[in-house]
């Protein structure tokens, strides 16, 4: 690989960790502003809220979040005594845990999609043209894909409980 294409792509890293850190930031503080849930609790719900029953296996949703497993362990803990999501064990293996979105999660993610939105639509959509923004998804997928042979939000098909 050639130096040149080496520091490109070092350059093009740190400033999507900035944007995504930027946006991240000032979502989470529109939305605490607003009383709602942290922008790391909608992740997690969000997530949940996309899973086929609105479910997932603790390892899937670790994956699909920024959590480790230990850490998702944590957060769903929390998420659990607020209502949110509730735990569920696999009858055919005591390993396997579930986290199942509640209706009390739901109402939460609809109560903050307003605000959510709002700083996407102020924050990130207008300082893109509808074609940069199509440029910008390409790009984005083909990362995804290549670094994890699927895209989020699609579930590969796994034994289930």
């Amino acid at each position: 690989m050639s130096r040149q294409r080496n520091r490109s792509q070092q350059v093009a890293w740190r400033i999507f960790l900035n944007a995504h850190a930027l946006i991240t930031k000032r979502v989470d503080a529109a939305l605490l502003g607003e009383g709602c849930i942290s922008y790391e609790t909608y992740d997690v719900l969000i997530t949940l809220s996309e899973a086929p029953d609105y479910r997932l296996r603790m390892s899937e949703l670790a994956g699909a979040t920024f959590f480790s497993n230990s850490g998702i362990s944590r957060r769903v803990g929390r998420l659990e005594k607020e209502g949110y999501l509730r735990r569920e064990g696999c009858e055919l293996d005591g390993r396997v845990f579930y986290a199942i979105l509640t209706e009390e999660g739901k109402a939460a993610l609809h109560r903050a999609w307003p605000v959510y939105e709002k700083v996407i639509e102020e924050e990130f959509a207008k300082a893109m043209s509808a074609v940069e923004a199509r440029e910008l998804s390409r790009i984005l997928k083909s990362v995804v894909t290549k670094i994890d042979g699927t895209l989020a939000g699609e579930m590969t098909e796994e034994p289930r409980c």
